[in-house]
């Protein structure tokens, strides 16, 4: 076991990083616990509650950086200099903006990391879960056949087609997938190699750092897996309350990619990611980027 976290985290203070994040496991697993209790409304609704308590956290600097945008926005045109000063000031808030969002991730790491553990819990151990029917189920359940709406209640199977292939969700977190999601949220490198499980651990950042708003961006190495991957993780996801879309599955330059773009979580290759990025720099406008 500790060879296999050697490897995952690299280096020969490997068993010192493991012993720092051990605690943070420890307290994934309590929430874990508790969390089994929920009724699958009360799970899924502790996105909106983890939304709701970033949103306190930025409320202060967000409140400063409007105030300071609507100031500049009202001086007239002739006085550049001053806009420039204070749109300085404005990008110097907006990376204080980061900071704060780091700090309310950090705070919240482990209840969301336990939320998508149970979440894949009730995906393995129920062929069917049912939920109040929200607006974003129902227009899911318009082009996914696995969601279906009766009444008031959703109603979601375990299994769906994912890279053209019929899956029934069958994993659970074990607390290595924990700490290998907790390295890539701290912006380190998870080496894993094939069936370690590296599809499964990206669920964990991936939602935590959706929960901000700002956007997810999950990049992999070829349009089958780009694909696939979104949608073999993307149900846990929407049944979460989160939007998750793939670029590969769009045209450049294309509404439908932008909007892609405008998901909670965007899967892609590399070469799209980049391309767009290419693209979106050689623009004449604003409105004809792709790109968040």
């Amino acid at each position: 076991m500790l060879k296999f976290l050697g490897k995952l985290l690299g280096g020969n203070k490997s068993e010192k990083d493991v012993a720092q994040i051990k605690p943070i496991v420890e307290k994934i697993n309590g929430f874990y616990q508790q969390y089994q209790s929920f009724t699958n409304d009360e799970l899924r609704n502790k996105t909106i509650e983890f939304k709701q308590r970033i949103k306190e956290h930025l409320k202060e600097i967000d409140d400063e950086i409007a105030a300071k945008q609507t100031e500049a926005e009202d001086l007239p045109a002739s006085d550049i200099h001053v806009k420039d000063e204070i749109y300085k000031v404005v990008d110097t808030l907006k990376k204080d903006r980061d900071k704060k969002i780091e700090e309310a991730l950090k705070d919240i790491q482990a209840e969301a990391f336990a939320v998508v553990k149970e979440t894949a819990h009730r995906f393995t151990t129920n062929t069917e879960l049912e939920v109040t029917a929200t607006q974003l189920d129902r227009d899911l359940s318009v082009r996914k056949d696995y969601i279906s709406i009766v009444g008031d209640k959703a109603i979601y199977k375990n299994s769906w087609t994912a890279g053209g292939n019929l899956i029934i969700w069958n994993m659970v977190h074990y607390d290595v997938q924990l700490i290998g999601g907790s390295v890539l949220h701290n912006g380190k490198i998870a080496e894993m190699s094939t069936g370690e499980g590296k599809t499964l651990v990206s669920t964990l950042p991936a939602y935590l750092n959706a929960l901000a708003g700002e956007g997810v961006h999950i990049v992999t190495v070829n349009d089958y897996l780009a694909r696939r991957d979104g949608e073999w993780n993307g149900t846990l996801f929407e049944w979460l309350g989160l939007t998750v879309d793939c670029i590969d599955k769009h045209e450049p330059n294309t509404e439908a990619r932008r909007n892609a773009y405008l998901a909670d979580i965007t899967y892609g290759t590399n070469n799209e990611f980049g391309f767009d990025y290419l693209r979106d720099n050689m623009v004449h406008t604003p409105d004809e980027m792709v790109q968040r």
